[in-house]
């Protein structure tokens, strides 16, 4: 028996084994990119439970229809030590034994109980507020970091975590306190960066956001493609409010797109921010067809309902209605097969709101109404951050304004306005809404903001 670096017993006598552990555990709260030495210790080592559950929790987390099939191995490799293993590591084992069987609810069960018994376990608590994440509960995302803070308060990486549940619980003051406080700890915090991001971005702070984030993209370098695509995408935001639709494109180009297109998480932040420009108005030109070449494998994977979404709508952008219309049979088909802790959020919000989105991708409009008036309160519960599931209610706010629904948008449109008071686009929309409704006098005030305020953004 050894300890590691977090002075947690590891069932193995091979130091190889331990530091691997240690280096897998700091480079997946960095989101960095050392993941090979967790994948040879666990071959190297088969008594190794540990190595074996954290190797197999590697290939879960890279969100494809493959993972459970990659993650398998690893976890038929160590079962016969199972026996000798810590009861910790017994724990990590039968978590991720049931992430790969889908079962959501014993997977989050065995990562709180070992948050709850051995709360260095710090990573067990980041991968309980990732699954806490992907279901939409955001108040168990905050509770399972702040349960494990006071054992590691001098981990900068558990403030980052604590500012994302934060403000995912909507206490923004509280979670840009966290993320920066994070960031003294540990100037390359990508996560808190992110955490900061997401704080300024709901404020419509947009000067202060890409002075935060271009201030400290030299940090991002390491990062993993998601990561540092994530950063930059943040980042992108901030000038689409700006209405820098060149710098926009240059960052979607250069810094989102191309990292690593067979990635899951690149592929939608992709299809994110060419969907967020074309509902500005910006011709992406040919952009969709290669995102389009990279998805269409993926029509019956079904990993989240988030990331069907996305690869759904890049499908019906570029016009390729066979793989849409497959895809939408097979969502349908997988959602009433999913486990009881998911079939709602699948059938009830993932399914109508497919249907929804495909229909307004192909200029259908009307048939897009009653499928996201359906979906669209309950939008949480696919997963997805705030900012992120804002795309899809920019997308139902415009099928408003599209349908002849402008009173039903006109109210949300003047609270987002409200919310974000020194970004143009809100107003403009605004704007719209009330020339749609027939308030001239309403209409020339929103209108006469947006335009003071492009004037003084410069």
């Amino acid at each position: 028996m050894m300890l590691d670096e977090q002075g947690l017993a590891v069932a193995s006598d091979r130091p190889e084994t331990t530091a691997a552990i240690d280096t897998f555990v700091r480079t997946a709260l960095g989101y960095g990119t050392d993941y090979p030495p967790i994948l040879a210790a666990a071959e190297a080592d088969p008594d190794s439970v540990m190595a074996g559950s954290l190797a197999a929790s590697l290939m879960m987390w890279m969100e494809s229809g493959d993972s459970p099939g990659l993650a398998r191995p690893h976890l038929d490799r160590c079962r016969g030590a199972l026996a000798t293993a810590e009861p910790r590591e017994a724990l990590w084992f039968q978590s991720t034994e049931a992430w790969t069987m889908g079962d959501m609810a014993r997977a989050i069960a065995g990562l709180e109980e070992i948050t709850d018994r051995w709360p260095r376990d710090v990573f067990a608590m980041k991968l309980a507020q990732y699954h806490y994440f992907n279901l939409g509960r955001v108040g168990e995302m905050l509770a399972v970091c702040q349960k494990a803070l006071p054992a590691n308060q001098e981990n900068g990486f558990l403030y980052g975590c604590l500012a994302f549940g934060l403000e995912q619980n909507h206490r923004l003051d509280e979670a840009e306190a966290a993320g920066r406080q994070a960031t003294e700890l540990n100037r390359a915090d990508p996560w808190a960066h992110h955490a900061v991001a997401h704080v300024i971005e709901t404020q419509g702070r947009v000067r202060e956001g890409i002075d935060w984030m271009e201030g400290l993209s030299d940090t991002w370098e390491g990062c993993n493609s998601f990561m540092l695509g994530h950063n930059w995408w943040h980042t992108a935001l901030y000038y689409l409010d700006l209405g820098d639709e060149g710098r926009a494109k240059q960052i979607h180009d250069n810094h989102v797109w191309g990292l690593d297109k067979t990635y899951s998480q690149d592929q939608a932040s992709s299809a994110s921010l060419l969907w967020r420009m074309e509902l500005r108005g910006i011709d992406v030109g040919d952009r969709w067809a290669d995102l389009a070449d990279h998805v269409q494998g993926r029509t019956r994977e079904h990993v989240q309902p988030f990331l069907d979404l996305h690869y759904l709508y890049a499908l019906a952008r570029d016009g390729r209605d066979g793989k849409v219309d497959e895809m939408l049979a097979s969502l349908a088909e997988h959602a009433e097969a999913a486990p009881e802790l998911l079939r709602p959020a699948l059938t009830e919000v993932a399914v109508p709101a497919a249907r929804g989105m495909a229909a307004y991708a192909r200029g259908d409009y009307a048939g897009a109404y009653p499928e996201l008036a359906r979906a669209t309160p309950r939008l949480q519960e696919i997963g997805g951050s705030h900012a992120q599931r804002d795309l899809f209610v920019q997308t139902w706010l415009d099928t408003l304004l599209r349908t002849g629904h402008a009173d039903e948008a006109a109210a949300e449109l003047a609270d987002r306005a409200e919310a974000r008071p020194t970004v143009p686009h809100g107003f403009r929309l605004l704007q719209r809404a009330y020339d749609d409704i027939g308030d001239g006098a309403k209409a020339a005030e929103a209108g006469a903001t947006a335009e003071r305020l492009q004037a003084a953004m410069g």
